[in-house]
């Protein structure tokens, strides 16, 4: 039978089932390629970042920076871009990133659950009218004559939206517990590398002070007006007289 054929079959319920699983399908081959690039190039980027860091913390916030299209090298370079530093700050810096970077990971969850629950309901409901169309053409004068032959068939067709709504929900909840899994393992990878890069940073504090900032706003003046610019008066010799 042919796909069309069965999609007319199904009855209205069939239209909101081919939009969830469009929006369903498309943010499963998001997903997939956003989690293709990450798991290929982040034990790279941690093992690179790490071993930098342990004799050199500039090179080290150079990898980091460069791997910044990657959420594990934005997680690393969050305290590596600091100039002034602490062991406390050190850690919220990684916390912080760490808890947007895993957020942005969730994306599309919420749609993917939404479909997971929408789709048997109205495979059910596209069901229940079928039937109540089919019934609706039966007579009691017709039972057991070959005129409700008819209503068997159309009994038929009328489940076809049930087990619509049930395969588009089984491939979302397939997906969405891939991508969900996915998640569980970032948290491991960034609490690993996260206390790696703080268990190097107690033993051998950086010292950014020297680095040259990317945007430097220190020592800017406001333009004075005209004719009152003054000279910054010389420094008063010391006092020798003890």
């Amino acid at each position: 039978m042919d796909i069309l054929d069965l999609f007319y079959k199904g009855g209205p319920a069939m239209w909101p089932m081919l939009v969830l699983s469009i929006l369903a399908v498309s943010v499963i081959f998001e997903r997939l390629w956003f989690w293709l690039r990450i798991l290929t190039q982040e034990k790279q980027i941690v093992d690179r970042i790490l071993d930098a860091a342990q004799d050199n913390w500039e090179l080290a916030a150079d990898i980091a920076k460069q791997a910044s299209d990657q959420p594990v090298g934005r997680f690393l370079y969050a305290p590596l871009r600091l100039t002034k530093t602490d062991a406390e700050t050190f850690r919220l810096a990684l916390e912080a990133t760490a808890e947007d970077e895993l957020a942005g990971m969730r994306r599309g969850e919420k749609l993917l659950e939404a479909v997971i629950a929408l789709a048997p309901l109205l495979g059910l409901l596209g069901t229940v009218l079928g039937l109540i169309r089919s019934l609706r053409s039966i007579r009691i004068g017709d039972l057991g004559t070959e005129s409700t032959a008819g209503v068997t068939t159309g009994i038929g067709e009328s489940l076809i939206s049930t087990a619509t709504g049930l395969i588009v929900a089984i491939i979302a909840l397939v997906f969405y517990r891939l991508f969900q899994s996915f998640v569980v393992n970032q948290v491991k990878v960034f609490r690993k590398a996260g206390n790696e890069m703080e268990l190097l940073y107690r033993q051998s504090p950086p010292d950014f002070s020297n680095r040259t900032p990317v945007i430097v706003r220190e020592n800017f003046t406001p333009p004075r007006k005209p004719g009152k610019t003054r000279l910054p008066e010389p420094p008063e010799p010391p006092n020798t007289a003890n």
